[in-house]
């Protein structure tokens, strides 16, 4: 287990008139593990990077959006193999607003889709992505302050 390469993630449930934002991963990105499935925008935090400042910069860079952080939702983890090496990755998700509305996707992404949080089974969302998504059917939408 020494050789595992362990890392914190930000993650970002951006909602908008009740449904979420989602990205698909596109085939051709060179660290993609998970091409063609659908995640959540956020990534990676960097050494002495502020949590907030990470995420935004993340969101930003994938999205072109800019956001509005709430509060956090859900933490969960996933264990890629990227570029050979074992991963394991700590991610906190986090409830957010669209601060901006034009949308101009990184090369890391293809497509993107609002979903409504209880159909997000017709997507192939990773894990635990999903499981976060499922946070915000227990109320917690654009209306909620």
């Amino acid at each position: 287990m020494k050789n595992i390469a362990q890392q914190l993630a930000m993650k970002a449930l951006i909602v908008k008139n009740d449904k979420v934002l989602v990205l698909r991963e596109a085939p051709t990105y060179g660290q993609g593990t998970n091409r063609g499935k659908y995640h959540l925008p956020g990534g990676r935090v960097e050494k002495g990077e502020k949590l907030e400042e990470a995420l935004k910069r993340e969101v930003l860079e994938e999205t072109g959006l800019k956001i509005e952080i709430k509060h956090p939702v859900y933490v969960g983890e996933w264990r890629p193999i990227i570029k050979g090496q074992q991963h394991q990755i700590m991610g906190v998700f986090v409830y957010c607003r669209p601060l901006t509305n034009k949308i101009r996707l990184s090369t890391e992404h293809d497509k993107y889709a609002w979903i409504e949080p209880n159909n997000h089974s017709d997507y192939k969302i990773l894990s635990p992505d999903y499981l976060a998504i499922d946070c915000l059917d227990d109320g917690q939408t654009e209306t909620t302050k």
